[in-house]
């Protein structure tokens, strides 16, 4: 492998070596790099690119900034179908409101873990895109993940040789406990709830454990209060600015589920299906469709935005004195139920709709962390049992 340094200005140098032969014509392939600085410092250059041809972690030299590629990115992640609308829409935010005003001008072959310091540094202490203060830590982790895997894809494409996001981690996020709720709480929030539009989505989330954009989607085709008592998860709605609410599979296929009802929840539709009809008869209508949407738009039958269901409970949750309760508190509540009464972790996995065990111990771990006196007693009782014969 040959190399050799050119004098173009009084501290500027000509780099040209090659890379070996091409693979597709056979023919020697030459680069040349421009270079500032002294003779010895342009020579030790050129033996380090020397070096990486060798070890094969040459990259051709590239003036793409790291506005350019995540943006780029984020653009194939979702025509490529590898993440949905709704978490295009997070991505895209956190690449213009964390991520570009700080590092976006930067070309990504320049950026140095000191500049993802740096950058955290910026983000803790005057991160907020307007006013003073910064972001929590869960944000900047968002926006860290974001950014290492656009430069995992940098590297894969031999466009830089190293992640340099992998190099620096991420602030460390303080585990925070959704609020559920507990004991007569559950008989409490019914009871207030009770006449109210959100009360059967509610019944369906504290004993489901459904998601809001599943129970949404929900179709009467897919429920059968009347003989399996079992509920089809087979759709999910998702809301963003760009393509407004649409349906959607569920993203993983734990995701597609049969959920066995629990009796209140079984009579909690009885009664809504029946009030559907009966409004389906008053305006002509004719029989309740079996397509039919379970909790649809009242004026015209269409899917209910999630974002204003979501603010329609926060209203709801103020009212009662609950302000820190969200919707999806009532999921978690669904899961905390489920623990407390000594289900296994698969089963509750697979309620939840959850890829795979991991997750749901990942989720609620402090769920779990209680006293192990169960299995002091099992022990005890096993080895009770286990005399001389």
């Amino acid at each position: 492998m040959k190399g050799h340094i050119r004098q173009r200005g009084k501290k500027s140098w000509e780099l040209k070596f090659d890379v070996g032969f091409d693979p597709a014509t056979g023919k020697r392939q030459i680069k040349y790099h421009s270079f500032k600085g002294t003779k010895r410092e342009a020579q030790a250059k050129l033996t380090e690119l020397m070096a990486a041809v060798g070890a094969g972690t040459y990259v051709e030299p590239s003036k793409v900034t790291v506005a350019e590629h995540l943006r780029a990115r984020v653009d194939q992640w979702e025509a490529a179908g590898d993440i949905s609308a709704r978490t295009a829409e997070r991505y895209r935010q956190l690449v213009e409101n964390q991520i570009v005003p700080h590092l976006g001008a930067k070309m990504v072959q320049k950026l140095r873990p000191l500049d993802i310091e740096g950058w955290h540094a910026t983000l803790r202490t005057s991160g907020r895109r307007r006013g003073n203060g910064g972001l929590a830590a869960r944000t900047i982790g968002h926006a860290h993940r974001v950014l290492s895997k656009a430069l995992k894809d940098a590297v894969r494409g031999d466009v830089v040789t190293r992640n340099v996001a992998a190099l620096q981690v991420a602030p460390k996020v303080e585990a925070e406990e959704m609020r559920i709720l507990v004991g007569e709480d559950v008989s409490d929030l019914l009871s207030t709830l009770q006449g109210q539009a959100i009360y059967v989505p509610a019944v369906l989330a504290l004993f489901t454990g459904l998601r809001l954009g599943e129970i949404l989607a929900l179709r009467w085709g897919n429920v059968d209060i009347d003989a399996t008592k079992v509920l089809q998860v087979r759709e999910a709605l998702e809301e963003t600015k760009v393509h407004g609410v649409i349906f959607k599979a569920p993203k993983t296929k734990a995701g597609r589920r049969d959920i066995t009802l629990p009796d209140i929840v079984v009579d909690v539709l009885r009664e809504h299906r029946l009030r559907q009809r009966q409004l389906c008869l008053q305006l002509g209508l004719g029989k309740l469709p079996e397509n039919a949407l379970v909790f649809p738009n009242a004026i015209e039958g269409k899917p209910r935005r999630p974002s204003a269901v979501s603010r329609e409970w926060g209203l709801v949750a103020k009212s009662i004195g609950m302000p820190e309760l969200t919707f999806h508190g009532l999921r978690h509540t669904h899961a905390s139920q489920l623990i407390d009464a000594g289900v296994d972790v698969v089963t509750i996995s697979r309620r939840l709709g959850h890829a795979n065990p991991t997750v749901t111990l990942q989720v609620y771990a402090h769920l779990f962390r209680k006293d192990d006196s169960k299995a002091a007693l099992a022990i005890n009782a096993a080895l009770s049992g286990a005399g001389p014969s």
